[in-house]
C-alpha cells in the first residue's frame, strides 16, 4: 500500500498510455491555451488523446481528461479502462500528473472502476480511481 491506495500492476500498455499523454501536450503544448494532455483506453483497446483548454475566465477552462472522455464518448464509446494525464511544467519538462478533484468525480460518474496513472516518486503507479475518491459525491437528496 501507498498512501492508502492499493497499487496495480503497471503494463506494458499502460506505460504506452501515459507516453501518449506525455507526446500530445508536447506536441500541442501553447502557453496560457494547452498545458495538460490526457490519454484514454476503452475497454476494447482504443486510445483516445486531448489537450486541455484554458481559458481567460479560468472558471470556463475545460481539463484534458474531461475533453477525452467526451472524446471517447463521441466516438460511441462507453466503457473505459483506463486514463493518464500530463503536465508541461515551466521549466520545459513534461510528467504524468494526477488529476484533479473534478476530473476524478466526472471519470467515475462514467466508470467507477477506471484505472488512473500517477506518478510516485518518479515511477508510474497505477490505482483505481476510486481509491483516489473516497467517499464519493452521491448526488442531492441520495
Amino acid at each position: 500500500m501507498i498512501g492508502g491506495i492499493t497499487p496495480l500492476t503497471v503494463t506494458p500498455a499502460d506505460e504506452e498510455l501515459a507516453q501518449a499523454s506525455i507526446d500530445i501536450i508536447e506536441i500541442l503544448f501553447k502557453p496560457n491555451f494547452h498545458a495538460v494532455g490526457a490519454a484514454l483506453r476503452t475497454k476494447s483497446g482504443k486510445l483516445y488523446t486531448a489537450v486541455h483548454l484554458e481559458a481567460g475566465i479560468g472558471r470556463i477552462a475545460v481539463c484534458a481528461e474531461a475533453i477525452v472522455l467526451g472524446k471517447a464518448i463521441s466516438e460511441g464509446e462507453t466503457e473505459f479502462d483506463a486514463i493518464v494525464a500530463a503536465l508541461h511544467q515551466d521549466d520545459g519538462k513534461v510528467n504524468v500528473c494526477s488529476p484533479c478533484g473534478m476530473c476524478r468525480e466526472l471519470l467515475t460518474d462514467y466508470q467507477k472502476d477506471i484505472d488512473v496513472i500517477l506518478l510516485e516518486n518518479g515511477k508510474l503507479l497505477k490505482c483505481k480511481m476510486m481509491d483516489l475518491l473516497p467517499l464519493k459525491y452521491s448526488g442531492v437528496g441520495t
